[in-house]
């Protein structure tokens, strides 16, 4: 997952073999003999999309009947990615796309297999993850500012967050942002630069950030 003008997408493919020829679905494939999961998911990544990124395992997946061909047992993995050059599509894609989630959870794409409910689980972790991890951060450059991490929160739980609440709640959380010498440039506005932050060493957030309700 990355964002794309302050909007939450996911990468998908598009299937260039049967079952399921033409249809969107999630990057992957069969691990090699001399492979582990974790390996395998980061080739099949590649190989489809042209993408590399640091990867977590986000669930095992096994009714019956999920692929037509034989009984398939999928662990699936989840990645966020500050910025993704256009994918191209490759070996079993057709076409690599970084898709705007709201298409995805409003079913208006038909995805392969059970893939609608992989990408559900991710989008659903991505959220629930932004609630008591740091994992903000990796949606943004190595440097960024408060504002530009509030856009991630904002785009990821599609919601408007009050400005002043979440500076006061990012910098209690311990171990969240590191501050570095940098400001954002000067401009013609006559706006005082922001300070510039790098993700800090911590990966869970003390205190948490609470999720807002719809």
């Amino acid at each position: 997952m990355t964002l794309v003008e302050n909007e939450l997408r996911m990468l998908l493919i598009q299937r260039g073999i049967e079952p399921q020829k033409g249809y969107w679905a999630l990057p992957g494939g069969f691990v090699q003999e001399n492979e582990d999961l974790a390996t395998a998911a980061e080739r099949e990544l590649r190989e489809e999309t042209g993408v590399t990124a640091q990867i977590e395992q986000l669930k095992t997946y096994g009714t019956p009947y999920r692929d037509p061909r034989m009984r398939v047992v999928t662990v699936a993995y989840w990645a966020i990615v500050p910025h993704i050059p256009t994918p191209k599509g490759a070996t079993d894609a057709t076409h690599a796309e970084l898709i705007p989630v709201f298409e995805i959870e409003s079913k208006r794409l038909k995805l392969a297999f059970d893939h609608a409910q992989i990408a559900s689980d991710a989008i659903e972790t991505a959220r629930e993850s932004l609630e008591t991890r740091t994992v903000a951060s990796r949606f943004c450059q190595p440097e960024f500012t408060i504002a530009d991490l509030r856009n991630v929160y904002d785009a990821v739980w599609d919601t408007k967050l009050d400005p002043g609440n979440f500076q006061r709640k990012v910098k209690q959380s311990k171990g969240f942002l590191t501050p570095t010498p940098d400001k954002t440039p000067s401009t013609d506005k006559g706006g005082r630069p922001a300070a510039l932050w790098a993700a800090g060493p911590a990966d869970k957030l003390d205190p948490p950030i609470q999720r807002p309700e719809k």
